[in-house]
């Protein structure tokens, strides 16, 4: 059982925020853990061509498939949503006594050849890491950003709501089926004990990670900020391909843009991101969006300084009529 204990204050300091890092370094311990069959089976066939040829050995000594992950790697964003570039200089700017400890332990706890040599040259190991992370974001991860962070703002969203609605009770609830909240502390039900004692008064942050699946990913220990990862709602819709509707009753009713668009929102979307999903320009999509918006097909909501875009019930109702079960049973 790991326990993270936790102070009226910093019950009031829970934050969220999704990272690019996280993803990557989760991403890791997935290509070791997942197959083909499972939620992530459609970026696994696609992704591990890619990475045929390329050496992940310094990133798998760092990301055993079980077991710890030195916390260094993984760094608290300061913001909600940051980027990846960002996240790296906050791993190359780690104090170098943190990443011999950290390393030190991932040694004692799972033992790799290449360790010692990151162990004895800190430096030149955070110059390593953080070339291998930028090396295999750009092949794995960077092509499937876009998508992967529209469903990451779609689980926020809710978060909030639930926050908003029953409080850090009704927000932990459903966080993830081992988490349990029990006033004073939050509960992870994992075969291993950890009483965490991070420093007082910095809160907890929240972090929904599509590689977390199935589990949960905690950091506990001083002088990181205590963070939860969690997998996001709709995780089963992220790698799902389009359809193409462009000879549908649907096309026929709203016109194949428009089918199109309606189609492509299983998850929430910017304009600028389904402009470049479409090929079509951003003004040109805006006039479509509006009058699906005024028919009540689409409906949007601000994320910051981005609208995003999702499909209404009604326009699942229009996308499942004319899928071809749905005509076949028709």
């Amino acid at each position: 059982m790991i326990t993270l204990r936790l102070s009226p204050d910093d019950l009031s300091r829970i934050r969220f925020a999704f990272s690019p890092v996280w993803e990557t370094v989760t991403s890791i311990r997935a290509l070791s853990n997942s197959t083909t069959g499972s939620v992530h089976g459609p970026w696994l066939r696609k992704v591990r061509p890619l990475l045929a040829q390329q050496d992940l050995s310094l990133l798998k000594a760092l990301i055993p498939p079980v077991s710890y992950i030195p916390d260094f790697i993984t760094p608290a964003p300061p913001r909600r949503s940051t980027s990846f570039e960002s996240g790296l200089a906050a791993i190359a700017a780690t104090p170098l006594p943190l990443v011999v400890a950290e390393l030190t332990q991932l040694q004692k706890e799972t033992p790799h050849p290449l360790l010692p040599e990151l162990i004895a040259k800190p430096a030149e190991a955070l110059d390593r890491i953080t070339t291998a992370l930028d090396d295999y974001w750009r092949l794995a991860i960077e092509p499937d950003w876009r998508r992967i962070r529209s469903l990451l703002q779609e689980d926020l969203a809710f978060r909030l709501d639930e926050l908003s609605c029953g409080g850090v009770a009704g927000l932990l609830r459903n966080l993830h089926p081992s988490v349990t909240f029990r006033g004073d502390r939050i509960e992870v039900d994992k075969p291993y004990c950890c009483d965490g004692q991070p420093l007082p008064g910095q809160g907890l942050l929240l972090i929904p990670c599509v590689f977390t699946w199935p589990t949960t990913l905690q950091i506990t220990a001083a002088p990181h900020l205590p963070t939860m990862t969690y997998p996001p709602r709709g995780l089963g819709r992220l790698w799902e391909s389009q359809e193409d509707l462009s000879e549908s009753p649907l096309a026929d009713l709203v016109g194949k843009t428009r089918a199109s668009i309606v189609s492509h929102l299983d998850l929430p979307m910017s304009t600028t991101h389904l402009a470049h999903q479409l090929g079509v320009s951003a003004p040109t999509l805006s006039v479509h969006l509006s009058i699906l918006r005024n028919a009540g097909v689409v409906d949007s909501r601000r994320d910051g300084r981005t609208v995003l875009y999702s499909r209404t019930t009604l326009g699942n109702h229009l996308l499942a009529a004319s899928r071809p079960a749905a005509l076949a049973t028709a």
